[in-house]
């Protein structure tokens, strides 16, 4: 019963800001860490963000270092994504995820459109 569902997607200009929210259930959300993914069009999907079950580390794709924030809340059970300063090439489906018991899963994703 892994539930993952994303909110905070919309369109936004250039240089704008969005925060993306994953409310997770059905696990012990504490337990594990989670990742942030992304599927632009035509595009293949992917990682965008890694953090650690604590919170205490966080990794990302390289075209989003200092410009996105992962975090989470492991008392709200929610997983987070700051972004700023963002550009056309951000836009894209936006997906939680979690992996588990040798298997990954998903939410049903977020569109963000950076557009003017």
């Amino acid at each position: 019963q892994v539930q993952l569902v994303e909110s905070g997607g919309g369109l936004v200009q250039p240089g704008g800001s969005l925060r993306l929210s994953c409310a997770a259930s059905g696990f012990t959300f504490s337990a594990y860490a989670m990742n942030w993914y992304r599927q632009g069009p035509g595009k293949e999907r992917e990682l965008v963000a890694v953090i650690s079950s604590g919170g205490g580390f966080t990794n990302y794709l390289d075209s989003v270092k200092g410009r996105f924030t992962i975090s989470r809340d492991n008392v709200k059970n929610t997983l987070y994504l700051q972004m700023n300063s963002l550009k056309a090439d951000d836009t894209a489906v936006y997906y939680c995820n979690v992996g588990m018991d040798f298997r990954h899963y998903w939410g049903q994703g977020t569109q963000v459109t950076v557009s003017s």
